[in-house]
């Protein structure tokens, strides 16, 4: 099992001596103690009632919903759909991606890219730009799209990376702000109504790999906090008003990492920020970003799916070549794999994230596989074959949750709907006649509306609509 000990770092655990390298960059302005358990309270309180604040109790703020979650509490979105049944509206969009739509009060904003590697461009990397577009909740009409020119140089559009392309980092919004990651060009935010207010950049390195960029952006307290894994081997806090940096740890082990971070309540009211990177899970001190624990997960290579946690428990899926998924305690302090590791197994997921329910972790793998494990013991309780979902790699797409049944996205076979039960019980197959283009991105839930995006298009699926569609281009 590999223990991440490369040469000219080592993990300096909070309050610990040795183990020296990771959180030694600079933590500017770090609240002092009192404020800084004010903060986690204010943290805890959202966690708990992710509703309040700026945002509504509807809205689906980040990727995978308001807590990471992926499940949408008290939204009825439709179970069937197509091109003439409870289809809202469509929206032509500028450009393919993997990123994910977000959902705050009347307004929808996805990402995308065009200029190289969209299929409609050249070959010249230099026109490759990012954009962020603002779409009107109710009509499907664009109300603004500010296109950013991509930095040099940028990894080609070859290998693993034409698999989501150069828009995969989901935007994340405080109701006042959006904000996009967009790799090696960097963290930007915008206004509600498009005007740019800061842009930092977090490296411009490649894994070894030369993948691209995967990981979406969280926000905690006054933070923006970025996995800049990719870019630089770090993790990154910045203010959410002026993008000033609050603090940065830089660790080699982080390669790899394509995971979003997870903001997790540990027994006690403490607030950890958990990570997965091959062959760890790490809990940080998301105010400083020290280290406070960490796990032998014995999940290497590249890791992709985002932690989910409940009651203080962490699960972690993922893997290369070899897959496995585990769950853990969170907390603690130093070295806690003895303690707090529960349990291990070999059900797992490449890259599409689970979700957790009625004591059962639903996930469909990447090869189209419905799996359903017992989230006290690991037990795979049934995996089941998707049909006509073909081979190779059909699933990219998280699975998310509401009204009992989970949602997962297929490439091109279209939206498997199934019972959050112990009992495999597929209760619909839906797709969208006209478009072949990859479905790779994971849905957003809102009330009763479901918002999906393929490579071409962002439709809006509503519950009410009984006949027809509204098409905007």
């Amino acid at each position: 099992m590999r223990r991440n000990r490369e040469a000219g770092w080592e993990k300096q655990v909070e309050n610990l001596a040795g183990r020296r390298g990771f959180g030694s960059g600079a933590a500017v302005g770090v609240q002092p103690t009192w404020r800084a358990g004010l903060a986690n309270l204010i943290i805890v309180l959202l966690l708990a009632f992710p509703g309040t604040g700026l945002l509504g109790a509807a809205d689906w703020s980040r990727f995978r919903g308001p807590n990471g979650s992926g499940i949408a509490v008290d939204a009825e979105p439709p179970t069937s759909w197509s091109d003439s049944e409870n289809l809202k509206w469509k929206l032509a969009l500028p450009g393919p991606g993997s990123s994910c739509p977000i959902v705050s009060g009347d307004r929808v904003f996805v990402t995308c890219y065009s200029g190289y590697g969209d299929g409609k461009g050249g070959d010249e990397m230099e026109k490759l730009q990012r954009h962020l577009v603002c779409v009107d909740r109710g009509s499907g009409k664009v109300l603004w799209d500010r296109a950013v020119p991509a930095e040099m140089p940028e990894d080609s559009y070859s290998g693993n990376l034409r698999e989501h392309g150069y828009a995969s980092n989901t935007p994340v919004t405080d109701g006042e702000r959006v904000y996009v990651f967009f790799g090696k060009t960097g963290v930007l935010a915008f206004d509600l109504e498009g005007k740019q207010l800061w842009k930092v950049g977090v490296g411009k390195q490649s894994s070894n790999r030369r993948w691209g960029s995967g990981s979406s952006l969280i926000l905690h307290g006054n933070m923006v906090i970025v996995n800049a894994a990719e870019e630089s081997r770090s993790i990154r806090a910045l203010e959410k008003g002026t993008g000033r940096e609050v603090w940065k740890t830089e660790v080699g082990s982080l390669e790899l990492s394509f995971v979003t971070p997870a903001l997790v309540e540990c027994e006690g009211g403490r607030v950890d920020m958990v990570v997965a990177v091959p062959g760890e899970i790490w809990g940080v001190n998301p105010d400083t970003g020290k280290l406070r624990w960490f796990v032998q997960s014995g999940i290497d290579g590249n890791v992709s799916p985002s932690i989910i946690a409940a009651d203080g428990i962490v699960y972690a899926t993922g893997g290369y070549p070899r897959q496995g998924t585990v769950a853990v305690r969170a907390g603690g302090k130093g070295d806690v794999t003895q303690s707090n590791l529960l349990w291990t197994s070999q059900s797992a997921s490449y890259v599409p994230s689970p979700v957790l329910a009625q004591g059962h972790l639903f996930v469909v793998s990447d090869q189209g596989f419905a799996m359903c494990l017992d989230a006290k013991s690991g037990k795979t309780v049934y995996r089941e074959r998707l049909p006509g979902v073909g081979g190779g790699k059909p699933f990219y797409a998280s699975a998310v949750l509401a009204n009992g049944r989970w949602y997962a996205v297929s490439r091109r076979n279209g939206t498997f709907v199934l019972e959050a039960k112990p009992e495999f019980k597929l209760a619909a197959q839906n797709r969208i006649a006209g478009d072949d283009s990859d479905f790779n991105a994971t849905p957003a839930i809102a009330g009763r509306q479901l918002f999906l995006r393929s490579n071409r298009a962002l439709y809006c699926i509503e519950a009410v609509q009984t006949a027809g569609a509204e098409k905007t281009k």
